[in-house]
């Protein structure tokens, strides 16, 4: 069976704080007329039934028969866009984390932007963005939280949090070094963890309660340093 750890490209990789980010791999391509390729609209209605079914069932109990038949098509169908169901829920996952990525890229560049300069708020600016998208896509974040996937799986997940180390260190002045390698990785464990546990709460209200606390806390990690004392 493939090691999706080992054979995954890396563009799926999402920061809470991160500087630009490429092109998202999951992007619709379309046509020239501006509507998208029929190739395209199949692999979106087999990504969003294979959703759907391991949301409910789990990956090990997930069967390709009610995915097709969800997106109203065929076994072969699917095995030619995707090859296996392994490939479809790595699919649904690098999808989501680049959805995520985007999103907290978007904020920590229109910070920088509106001209904050403080590494810990444009990091929980990122933080932010990142666990509300969490929420907002929840339907597809909480398939990963309980466990299963194909074999390797969990070796491509681990990959993917040294990516968002890698990832969020590169987003600061490397010659100020705002955050030790220590508690950069705290910090991004917090907001891994926490954009699980947000998946998983009932209204938008506890999640917002919720994000506004983890935030909190975090800021309490590296709190805002008072000026130098003018000089006389």
């Amino acid at each position: 069976m493939t090691d999706f750890a080992a054979s995954a490209d890396s563009s799926g990789a999402a920061s809470p704080a991160s500087p630009p980010a490429p092109a998202d791999p999951g992007a619709r391509r379309r046509a020239p007329s501006g509507r998208p390729k029929r190739a395209e609209v199949t692999r979106g209605a087999l990504l969003t039934a294979a959703g759907g079914v391991f949301a409910a069932s789990g990956y090990a109990d997930a069967s390709v028969d009610e995915i097709v038949e969800k997106a109203g098509t065929s076994v072969g169908t699917l095995y030619h866009h995707f090859g296996s169901k392994a490939d479809l829920y790595v699919r649904l996952y690098l999808d989501y984390q680049s959805r995520q990525h985007h999103r907290s890229a978007r904020a920590f560049r229109a910070a920088v932007t509106a001209g904050e300069s403080d590494p810990m708020t444009l990091f929980l600016t990122g933080t932010r963005a990142y666990l509300e998208g969490a929420w907002n896509d929840r339907h597809i974040g909480k398939i990963f939280v309980s466990g299963g996937g194909p074999p390797g799986f969990d070796g491509l997940v681990r990959r993917r949090f040294r990516d968002w180390l890698d990832i969020n260190a590169a987003g600061f002045d490397q010659d100020a070094r705002p955050f030790s390698p220590t508690k950069l990785l705290v910090l991004t464990a917090i907001v891994t963890e926490a954009g699980r546990e947000v998946t998983g709460l009932s209204s938008r209200r506890d999640a917002h309660a919720f994000i506004d606390e983890v935030l909190g806390l975090m800021r309490q990690l590296n709190p805002p340093q008072d000026p130098p004392p003018a000089s006389e």
